[in-house]
């Protein structure tokens, strides 16, 4: 209805106003409402269907992404384009079937009741009766096989072999590379221990909640007798080999391999030792000693190239990540192995040893150690990407929220990085979300060139686990030599079910696996 006629000016105005008003707040609830409309998930959807196909532009990109069957009909991800002669189930990508198991491992997942010694008890879960896990050890070149059982865990569980360059069938990531196991259940993993070094085991489903709850453990590798690696070993042996699992459980209990407070291991003067840590928790850690200097001699399963004795400094631990450290007991005293909240003494059992605060200082692992080839050129990359993170508001899923992006990218609107098997990958990560984020792509390691536009100078730094801090970037490189669909997230655990997770995917390579309320799978 118009103001009648005779209305004064600023009367019409004010009808004209409050009417355009009316209009914008019904145009804003109607843009609200789709947004959130648009955010919601099918009950059911595949891992290919999320993301915007990226590929990193390289030569012939619009012929890559018809062959991945990321452009169709419906503008919908599906291999429909692909032919399916061409194509490679995620099932498939499995160890020879034939091939006996060397190392045979069974786990059973319960739900239960955890008392830690002098803790306070927590609802939780155990492997075999246990948390942390059984420790799973094997060689070089053998075939490791490992059962999971699931007794009890109402929301089922899987095992991922975290920073272990398994086949993607193994991977262990619910809805991507297996079903969730259900209460009653069963699934065997089988993979060929083809690297060297200290990795880990967790939960895939329902990661967070199971995780923190305990159901994890660690997998050390170690070089075959014949192996240049196990010469080097052996011509100073160290005659201790200590895993030091860093985890915090419900209600802030900080632990070294389940041990509250100061734990011991047993060892004589003069022995070398080399201490396994193994960062569990979310969020990056340090780790310090006192009563000796130190050495770092891996990162996340990979030896540094000329590790040097430091002092008075401490190393950095990512989320997920591992850190080898080499310690020599004193002829007096013991060496004492300190992260906040915790600490390992490694000496005799009457021997002392000091407690000190966290050094100001810290390993810079861009230019620790010595130079050495690398085996590739990452100057002549087939793919380079980008993954900035960052933050908006909007609606994730039909939830409401301030949630992380990548490329500014929310939800399905993420990059999903395209590559072929045998690509030289360059990868450019920053950070401007505001927080520290611990990225993790699993089934490669990631070799950092740079930081913040300074390149590396020290030993090869390989990770499978690199701390982002606000405002920094990094340059990383890899070979695409381990076909599948991976996951590519940010390990503090939350995060990635807040937006901050996407995938890499090979040319060709489908997933039968689904995701969504529907299907039981929750990877995080």
């Amino acid at each position: 209805m118009l103001p009648p006629r005779t209305a004064s000016a600023k009367s019409r105005w004010a009808w004209f106003a409050r009417r355009l008003g009316a209009v914008l707040g019904l145009v804003a609830v109607g843009l609200v409402g789709w947004m959130w409309w648009a955010s919601v998930l099918p009950g059911s959807y595949s891992a290919l269907d999320m993301g915007v196909p990226d590929f990193g532009g390289g030569a012939g990109s619009e012929t890559h992404a018809a062959a991945h069957g990321h452009i169709s009909a419906a503008g919908r991800g599906d291999a429909a384009s692909t032919p399916v002669a061409e194509q490679t189930s995620v099932p498939e990508l499995t160890a020879d079937p034939d091939r006996p198991a060397d190392v045979h491992v069974e786990l059973t997942a319960r739900a239960e009741r955890v008392s830690l010694r002098g803790g306070e008890p927590f609802d939780g879960f155990t492997l075999n009766g246990s948390t942390p896990g059984p420790t799973i050890r094997a060689t070089e070149g053998q075939l490791v096989e490992v059962v999971l059982r699931n007794e009890d865990v109402p929301a089922g569980v899987t095992a991922h072999w975290h920073g272990v360059d398994v086949p993607n069938a193994m991977d262990g990531v619910a809805g991507v590379t297996q079903d969730a196991v259900m209460p009653g259940q069963s699934f065997t993993y089988r993979f060929v221990a083809e690297q060297v070094g200290t990795f880990w085991y967790h939960a895939h489903q329902a990661s967070h909640p199971q995780v923190v709850g305990g159901l994890f453990g660690a997998l050390i590798l170690v070089p075959a007798p014949e192996s240049d690696a196990a010469t080097a070993v052996a011509a100073t042996p160290p005659p201790v080999d200590v895993v030091a699992a860093i985890h915090t459980y419900p209600g802030g209990q900080r632990t070294i391999s389940g041990a509250l407070g100061d734990s011991h291991q047993d060892a004589a003067p003069g022995d070398i030792i080399r201490v396994r840590l193994i960062n569990t928790d979310s969020t990056p850690t340090s780790a310090w000693v006192t009563g000796s200097s130190f050495r770092v001699l891996a990162v996340d399963g990979h030896d540094l190239v000329g590790p040097t004795a430091v002092a008075d400094q401490s190393v950095q631990i990512t989320a997920g990540g591992r850190a080898d450290v080499e310690v020599r007991v004193p002829e007096s005293g013991a060496v004492r192995v300190q992260v906040p909240g915790a600490s390992l003494v490694i000496g005799p059992d009457d021997a002392h040893a000091d407690q000190a605060s966290a050094p100001r200082d810290q390993v810079d692992l861009l230019s620790y150690g010595e130079p050495a080839p690398i085996g590739f050129d990452p100057a002549a990359a087939d793919r380079r990407f980008t993954y900035d993170i960052g933050r908006l508001p909007g609606f994730l899923d039909g939830r409401p929220g301030y949630w992380w992006t990548i490329n500014g990218g929310l939800g399905a609107g993420v990059p999903m990085y395209m590559v072929d098997e045998g690509d030289v990958v360059a990868m450019t990560i920053s950070n401007s979300s505001g927080e520290a984020h611990p990225m993790h792509l699993h089934g490669h390691h990631l070799l950092v060139l740079s930081r913040d536009g300074v390149p590396s100078s020290g030993s090869p730094w390989w990770v499978d686990s690199l701390d982002v801090a606000h405002g920094e970037s990094f340059e990383v490189a890899f070979v695409a030599d381990n076909p599948g669909v991976w996951m590519d997230h940010c390990h503090n655990l939350p995060h990635a079910s807040e937006g901050l997770m996407t995938h890499l995917a090979y040319h060709g390579v489908t997933t039968p696996f689904r995701l969504g309320r529907d299907t039981g799978n929750d990877p995080e």
